[in-house]
């Protein structure tokens, strides 16, 4: 996509880049290195991002500097790839309350989702790796394509329409879809139950869009997998980072609210639809679950570059993955997935620290 202005739109916009936040200093890079290449984009917009939590600048602080330059509408996009309980209530709260306070004009805009800039940024990750090691045919392949993991089956499934768009895309043999925390199944789990299908090769695709302790423990487990069968080659894509692709698709997201079509997607949302097996969340109250964090800054001293999870391990963070990094969710409010104890999702993880501890 090309650099525009919109200089002369009637009203002083600005755009705000509405990140989680991590404790990984090189996922905090990766963030601003994505928010600069977007922000070149747009002559003469001022563009700002911000965290939710365990980083700096703040969405408060961002904006706060986007009112100090004279905006007075704020086009907020969730960097988030799909939406959940982030993109749907955190942020939106967030926003909603900052714009009471401040009179200020907040437009939220819909998170990358599903389109094709995001197939095409996945693509050429697999295509990297494809390149790399080209001996096994496509059909005798098997990807496995790793989702964050949500305690909603709306963000959920929508992993899994990236995997079977990329299966279909590639000519694979098959694909799978596993999740690295909240739902099921897990990496390890799963990828014990797909070896048994019999493919020579076994891609692993983390579909994250930066580094951290999640990705980190992606690669642990299917090394621990892959070390046990030793005739299967594992291979393991990079995620999506800063791709070209990716910024498309932010831009794309910016200039729907612009042009007041951001085509939100309520009809599978569990907060308005009656979801089979999350009906007592409809009509849930909308409020952020993060105020108590924000602009907490715990960085790790462990990882200079790629997050090596080591911390997590250190502090025996590891009994749940959501436990790991949002274990200060427990006390604020958040409904109860309703399938944390099934037995290839999250108490998979502390069958594993217990055989640790006793080995």
């Amino acid at each position: 996509m090309s650099t525009v202005s919109l200089s002369n739109h009637q009203d002083r916009l600005g755009v705000l880049v509405c990140g989680h936040g991590s404790r990984n200093r090189l996922a905090l890079e990766e963030f601003e290195h994505l928010c600069l290449k977007l922000r070149s984009r747009f002559e003469g917009i001022p563009l700002e991002y911000g965290f939710l939590e365990f980083a700096r600048p703040t969405l408060t602080n961002a904006l706060d500097q986007l009112k100090s330059n004279s905006v007075n509408k704020v086009i907020a996009v969730p960097a988030m790839l799909f939406a959940a309980g982030h993109a749907k209530n955190d942020i939106p709260s967030l926003l909603n309350k900052y714009s009471r306070e401040n009179q200020i004009d907040i437009q939220y805009g819909r998170e990358l989702g599903v389109n094709n800039y995001m197939i095409n940024a996945a693509s050429e990750r697999i295509k990297e790796t494809i390149r790399l090691a080209p001996k096994v045919s496509l059909s005798d392949t098997l990807l496995a394509v790793i989702g964050r993991g949500s305690s909603d089956p709306d963000a959920n499934s929508n992993v899994s329409k990236i995997t079977r768009v990329l299966v279909e895309g590639f000519g694979f043999g098959w694909g799978e879809t596993l999740y690295s925390g909240v739902t099921f199944p897990l990496v390890e789990p799963g990828l014990r139950h797909i070896v048994r299908l019999g493919f020579k090769r076994i891609i692993v695709f983390p579909y994250f869009l930066f580094s951290g302790v999640l990705v980190s423990r992606i690669k642990h487990h299917s090394q621990k997998v892959s070390e046990e069968y030793p005739d299967i080659e594992f291979l393991n894509a990079g995620y999506l980072s800063d791709q070209s692709f990716v910024i498309d698709t932010f831009e794309e997201r910016i200039f729907e609210v612009i042009n007041g079509n951001p085509a939100m997607n309520c009809s599978l949302c569990k907060y308005r639809s009656n979801l089979i097996g999350f009906e007592p969340e409809v009509g849930l109250a909308q409020k952020s679950h993060h105020h108590h964090v924000e602009g907490l800054t715990e960085s790790c001293s462990l990882c200079d570059r790629e997050c090596t999870g080591l911390c997590q391990e250190s502090e025996n963070l590891s009994l749940n993955v959501d436990q790991a990094n949002h274990s200060h969710h427990d006390h604020f409010h958040h409904y109860p997935y309703p399938h944390s104890d099934h037995p290839l999702g999250p108490r998979t993880l502390k069958k594993n620290d217990d055989e640790n501890e006793r080995n």
